[in-house]
């Protein structure tokens, strides 16, 4: 059986997302900087391609995800997009959800070490992405935030399932429920990144890891991670199905309405009117 032969970064022709190869390193650069990162959809399709080419790629041996300029890793799903494509259409939502719930799992499953090198504020489904890789890597001067329970949603696609496998029962519900930015020292102390690092010294630090795992046996390394991976997979493979078909639901709530529609608008988000019911 013939596979696809491995193609260069150029023959791909993305619109949302940078994609380089070079020296046994691939890099995604998340590249919509004046939405601050966020998620659409075609960034998602396009997110899908990247991943699986590097997995087939076998002169790639690490992933580096980051994004572009110095605001913003990803700051979650673009809410104007929700608003205008999935809110208050269920199965709208439940395909955009597929779509995000895809990337995670190729990430999972890529089969080669990934870091995320996190140059600006990590949010809500960013922080998601960022705990689908391995390693994490943090500027000194940004920020991690959960924000679905103050925004209408559920971190259902990866942060209630793993923050408490990676940073402890208590610390999760902390970030999941109080919703309060997480510097990036504390951060680092509760387990959820690896290295902080001046900003100016980012790049250096990821480059140290990428040479120290690409120097590393391909096959042991796919089955270290397939190993590593198996208490994610068992909280993952139990918790996303529903998720998925409760948040498409959900998203016809009033509570998922004042949410989007309050970042829209730039405004705060009406908890009494919420409360209220009206």
């Amino acid at each position: 059986m013939e596979f696809p032969a491995a193609r260069s970064a150029t023959d791909f022709d993305f619109q949302t997302i940078l994609y380089e190869k070079s020296e046994h390193r691939a890099t995604i650069t998340l590249n919509r900087p004046e939405r601050l990162n966020a998620v659409n959809f075609p960034m998602l399709r396009e997110l899908r391609d990247a991943i699986e080419d590097v997995s087939w790629d076998d002169s790639i041996r690490v992933l580096v995800i980051t994004g572009a300029g110095e605001r913003a890793f990803c700051t979650g799903a673009d809410l104007k997009e929700q608003e205008s494509r999935c809110l208050g259409d269920a199965d709208a939502y439940w395909k955009w959800m597929g779509a995000f719930i895809e990337i995670h799992e190729k990430l999972r499953n890529i089969g080669k070490p990934t870091i995320a090198r996190l140059n600006g504020m990590v949010v809500g489904g960013g922080n998601e992405i960022n705990m689908s890789c391995d390693l994490a890597v943090a500027a000194d001067d940004i920020i991690i935030r959960q924000v679905g329970a103050a925004r209408g949603s559920v971190a259902a696609a990866g942060a209630t399932q793993w923050l408490p496998l990676i940073v402890g029962d208590r610390r999760a519900r902390e970030i999941l429920m109080l919703c309060d930015e997480i510097p990036a020292a504390q951060a680092l102390e509760w387990g959820l990144i690896n290295r902080v690092v001046p900003r100016s010294e980012l790049d250096a630090v990821v480059n140290e890891l990428c040479v120290k795992l690409i120097d590393k046996l391909p096959e042991c390394m796919r089955y270290t991670k397939q190993q590593l991976n198996y208490w994610r997979d068992v909280s993952w493979h139990q918790t996303i199905g529903h998720a998925r078909e409760w948040l498409a639901i959900h998203n016809h709530s009033g509570e998922t309405k004042e949410g989007i529609r309050a970042f829209v608008e730039k405004r705060p988000v009406n908890y009494e009117l919420v409360r209220r019911k009206e």
